[in-house]
């Protein structure tokens, strides 16, 4: 089933040199996506089943998250036109709220039970009633009116996840008191106040217990709280919104620097199939009133985001936002990701809101920082640090605070006694299964990180892999051929709980260990010291772990429609795709002689079905603590590995590594948690 072709305004490169985009884009973009779901609706418009993989929630809540989520969109295109749109956009989403809410419709919403799906979708619908109610809410009829707050006030007495699900209710029980309906305003507290317990400074929040930082951060913790004190109001909001304002100002401050020149944002988190919905933060605050960014940088950074992912197949051809990252690709998704879910991408249109004459949408854009400089930003509170060059437009960032892992345990807990979540001690003792959108030491605006094609624990890219000295590696490598040598029968190590140790503009650092439960030597320890330094990052790990065990480390992967080509050397290896994106990996210090390889994947990777990866070995560990030093890069054109690995040169000392490059020295601080001897 195809849907016109996207039609957009002329380019305006007099207001919007960068992206061409004005208001009008936006426009016509939420009208296309709109319309593109009509053919797709049941007959009283209460679901949208969208083609694709049903998700783990069923086919009735997948048909919800189309209305829901869609309506999120449709509530910020009516409003911000001030319900000068085709009166068939208002009808359906009405008739949709009608039948949804009716048990005889045959189409009737599934109900809120606990940690149910349908919380998440209950929260849009009441945000989208709240911001088009003039529109909508008060055009209802009574009895349908009764029967939305009815399946709203749902939440009462049902359990959420303990994360950003937490905020659901809140928004949800706020619309009910904004329309004089029974709400639970102790529901609306404690999600509140269960949010402060994860708040850890400079505008971050944890999603959740444990290390979890990602794009949840962006468009729901700062989100919903903000979102509901526009709801509460300013005398209703206990002087919370004051605050919430304060953080989302902080945040945005850094926030520009995860989006590259091509308008791309840092590939890392979970839930990438909502793409844009990544701007909604910028959007938020020139809505509320907090944002430092002049307002030429806020649509630069927001059309910038929606044209990068427009013009690369979202939406597609039926105008609709499938789930993967560009095209289809369903390994960046998650179990509870349904046809519908992308939909999520509808916050980025929260910019519709104000008015036509807004500085937001009348100023000239603004660059970007990677547009500006090369620049080294770190961010303690996530323990990551982005670090941006202007020649090629690229931002990378360095993951030394983002896991993903359940918390470890509580000091004196018994192995076996059940925690909240139901884990045990000794289970969280090894943590969960890796997760390649957390795991990794690095993340970029130009590349992913494999998820499939391999198996899930050996996948090379940014990982330094530990096996056990019994395992050994066999096969001999093919020099330019991408098949590396495969550790037989041991398996590699996982990278499971990160430590931050430090986190500087200009070093940033953490320490994990391999889990007793798992593969690779037992007892084994990783510290890892980065550095950029232009295009590359100097690595150094030291190494704790017996004689013999094998090392290998990978850079970044590589991926585009066409196999990348691929070059080693003795001591490096490089992966360049047709259009010149690079990624290369050098030897420095204590790997192999022919360490430089190639691996190469197929159809593992959201930017292409074709990827490689460089890689480095260290065929056997002398034992005790040992550094190994490399260099990481990634560039579009202009690395030569065969030079920097001829001139590189470093010293261990037993509390730091100096690294000599032809640009200058660098000195990386080791040894984070107490002394060590480096050898």
């Amino acid at each position: 089933m195809s849907a016109p072709r996207l039609s957009l305004p002329p380019a305006d490169r007099v207001r919007s040199p960068y992206t061409g985009w004005t208001r009008a884009h936006w426009e016509a973009l939420a009208d296309h996506l709109l319309d593109a779901l009509v053919p797709y609706a049941t007959p009283g418009w209460a679901r949208y089943q969208l083609p694709g993989r049903t998700s783990s929630s069923g086919v009735a809540s997948d048909g919800l998250e189309g209305f829901a989520r869609s309506f999120l969109l449709a509530s910020f295109r009516i409003a911000g036109a001030g319900g000068a749109v085709d009166p068939a956009l208002i009808e359906r989403y009405a008739a949709g709220l009608a039948a949804g809410t009716d048990p005889a419709s045959g189409e009737a919403w599934p109900p809120l039970a606990d940690r149910s799906q349908p919380m998440v979708e209950a929260a849009s619908i009441a945000i989208g009633l709240w911001e088009s109610r003039r529109w909508l809410w008060d055009s209802l009829a009574d009895g349908v009116r009764e029967r939305v707050v009815a399946w709203l006030s749902g939440f009462a007495g049902r359990r959420t996840w303990d994360n950003n699900w937490r905020l659901f209710p809140v928004v949800a029980e706020e619309f009910l008191a904004s329309v004089g309906a029974p709400y639970r305003r102790r529901a609306i507290d404690d999600g509140l106040d269960r949010v402060e317990d994860w708040y850890v400074g400079d505008g971050w929040y944890r999603d959740g217990d444990g290390r979890n930082f990602d794009y949840y951060n962006a468009w729901a913790l700062h989100l919903y709280p903000l979102l509901w004190s526009r709801i509460a109001g300013p005398g209703r909001d206990g002087g919370r919104g004051a605050v919430y304002r304060a953080r989302l100002r902080r945040f945005l401050a850094d926030y520009p620097r995860f989006f590259g020149a091509d308008g791309a944002p840092v590939h890392q988190g979970r839930s990438l199939t909502y793409r844009y919905a990544a701007v909604a933060p910028a959007w938020l605050g020139e809505l509320m009133g907090c944002t430092p960014l002049a307002p030429g940088r806020t649509r630069r950074l927001a059309s910038g985001a929606v044209r990068h992912f427009t013009l690369r197949g979202a939406p597609d051809a039926r105008g609709l936002l499938p789930l993967g990252w560009y095209g289809t690709y369903p390994q960046a998704t998650q179990a509870y990701s349904g046809p519908a879910s992308p939909y999520w991408a509808s916050k980025a249109f929260l910019g519709l809101l104000l008015p036509p004459e807004h500085p937001a949408w009348t100023r000239t854009e603004r660059p970007l920082p990677v547009e500006e400089s090369d620049f080294r930003t770190a961010l303690p509170a996530p323990g990551w640090l982005l670090h941006g060059t202007r020649r090629d437009g690229i931002v990378r960032l360095l993951n030394h605070g983002s896991d993903h892992q359940p918390p470890a345990p509580a000091a004196g807990s018994a192995a076996g006694s059940p925690d909240v979540t139901g884990a045990s001690a000794a289970d969280e003792a090894a943590g969960s299964p890796d997760d390649p959108h957390y795991a990794k030491f690095a993340y970029a605006t130009a590349t992913a990180p494999e998820t499939a094609g391999h198996p899930a624990d050996d996948r090379v890219d940014h990982h330094v892999a530990l096996f056990a000295p019994d395992a050994g590696r066999s096969g001999a490598p093919t020099p330019g051929a991408g098949r590396g040598r495969a550790p037989e029968p041991g398996a590699p190590s996982r990278r499971s709980r990160v430590h931050p140790v430090r986190c500087a503009a200009g070093v940033v650092a953490s320490w994990h260990a391999v889990p007793p439960a798992g593969a690779g030597p037992r007892g084994a320890r990783v510290e890892t010291v980065s550095a950029p330094h232009g295009p590359w990052e100097i690595r150094a790990h030291l190494i704790d772990a017996p004689a013999g065990t094998v090392v290998r480390e990978g850079g970044y992967a590589v991926a585009a429609d066409l196999p990348p080509t691929g070059e080693t050397g003795p001591g490096w290896a490089l992966a360049r795709t047709a259009d010149g994106l690079t990624s290369a990996l050098v030897a420095v210090l204590h790997w192999d002689e022919d360490a430089g390889e190639l691996v190469r994947g197929a159809h593992s990777n959201a930017y292409g079905p074709h990827s490689a990866t460089p890689t480095l070995w260290l065929g056997a560990h002398p034992g005790g603590s040992h550094v190994l030093v490399s260099l990481v890069g990634l560039a579009r054109g202009g690395l030569d590995p065969a030079a920097l690995r001829a001139t590189a040169r470093a010293h261990v000392t037993p509390h730091s590594v100096r690294v000599w490059l032809p640009t200058g020295s660098r000195e990386l601080p080791l040894g984070g948690r107490g002394a060590h001897a480096a050898s």
